[in-house]
């Protein structure tokens, strides 16, 4: 599901639970009110995971040490929906007291008034729990307008007892804005070794021979349901005139710009269709939701994949992006240039060439397809030994948490 690739739940609609809102004080002196610690070394650390259901919250999770409560049945939603999170809200955690340990909050601020917010971490704390929050966005890349977000992260980073965030950039902005200090804990790869297989046959030499000989630069823009944070008609006009740069240079370029049959803003979608309307090298595709295996098929098949954001924090297309061995061209919003620096290239959408010199800096890292076979499969182990030290320092953290041991 795209829902793996995005650090924000999609969904706005309000959950609003009446709870008292108590002063950010008294979770400040609620800190010290610590229980004894219930997880042993032969129990696993129980943690309520806001959400639990996801991709990125079981690629942090060690299964050995650490115990994720699932996510509570949310009222009229399908099984496998977890927004808007009722593990967050006061009654349940105050009526789950004894069935977690820790609560760590990642996702789903955005169903909650900045009132619901202290009242169900004030719930947590008076059961004597900790509080760990991950700052994946200091922007909300589902709204526009930031400042309710933003009043919902000064409840909750002040309050929280430890703070993780993804990049060294973006703890030094959470240390600007509010004073605390982050742990940074890289976003791990969500692939495992079932999604990238070795090969285990000899490759077939004239087909890599064929493939190595065309020399066009196949490049990929996902609009998706046309988000807020989502420049589309900018990108598919700057992807034009920077493909017209490049067939005038006498060089080859196939740009696909994928867009979801059902999306937030019909007149906007119409839109986009026609500023590729008539272009060779330049197609938009409208497709029907796609999977994490067809989103995995489709990126395989690129050199560079386009990122055009108006603002946001970090991605889960760049970490993707990374695994697969594509390279990403996207707007300087937010620290997602530092989640790979070397794989990404910021570009503006407003002077395509900027996005004609990321075509050339993608076209010129091609190599042959048994060379990008013998990277890949090194970089397939270098994630895999850094999920495996995420996951450690996750434990690691809960357990001195839960202990008291200062940050």
């Amino acid at each position: 599901m795209l829902r793996t690739y995005t650090s924000s739940f999609p969904s706005l609609t309000p959950l609003h639970f009446g709870a008292s809102a108590p002063a950010i004080c008294e979770f400040r002196a609620l800190r010290h009110a610590r229980k004894t610690p219930i997880a042993t070394a032969s129990a696993p650390i129980r943690v309520a995971s806001i959400p639990s259901a996801h991709p990125y919250i079981h690629a942090i999770t060690d299964p050995h040490r650490v115990a994720l409560l699932p996510d509570p049945p949310v009222p009229g939603a399908p099984p496998e929906q977890w927004w808007p999170p009722v593990a967050m809200t006061a009654p349940w955690l105050s009526e789950n007291a004894a069935e977690y340990d820790v609560l760590h909050v990642h996702f789903g601020l955005e169903s909650f008034s900045p009132d619901d917010l202290r009242a169900g971490l004030d719930a947590a704390r008076r059961a004597g729990h900790p509080v760990v929050f991950t700052v994946h966005d200091l922007d909300n890349p589902q709204i526009v307008d930031q400042e309710p977000y933003r009043a919902l992260l000064d409840v909750i980073v002040p309050a929280a007892d430890r703070l993780v965030t993804l990049t060294p950039s973006a703890a030094a902005e959470i240390e600007r804005r509010w004073g605390r200090e982050s742990s940074v804990l890289a976003h791990p790869t969500l692939l495992d070794e079932a999604a990238a297989p070795e090969r285990e046959t000899e490759p077939d030499a004239d087909a890599d021979a064929d493939a190595d000989a065309d020399d066009t630069v196949r490049v990929g823009i996902h609009l998706r349901d046309l988000r807020p944070n989502i420049d589309a008609e900018s990108a598919v006009r700057a992807a034009v005139d920077a493909a017209r740069m490049w067939e005038g240079a006498g060089r080859r370029v196939a740009v696909e710009v994928l867009l979801n049959e059902r999306v937030r803003d019909d007149r906007l979608a119409d839109r986009v269709v026609a500023a590729a309307a008539g272009q060779t090298a330049v197609r938009v595709r409208r497709t029907p939701y796609l999977d994490d295996a067809e989103i995995q098929a489709w990126l395989s098949g690129l050199d560079l994949f386009v990122l055009p954001y108006r603002h946001g924090t970090h991605s889960g297309w760049v970490e993707l992006c990374y695994d697969l061995g594509v390279r990403v061209a996207g707007t300087d919003v937010g620290h997602i240039r530092s989640q790979h620096p070397s794989e990404f290239r910021v570009v503006d959408l407003g002077d395509p060439r900027t996005l004609a010199d990321a075509l050339t800096w993608a076209g010129d890292a091609r190599h042959p397809s048994s060379v990008v076979g013998d990277h890949l499969a090194n970089r397939r182990a270098e994630r895999s030994e850094e999920r495996r030290a995420v996951r450690e320092a996750h434990a690691r953290l809960y357990s001195d948490v839960i202990a008291g041991v200062p940050a």
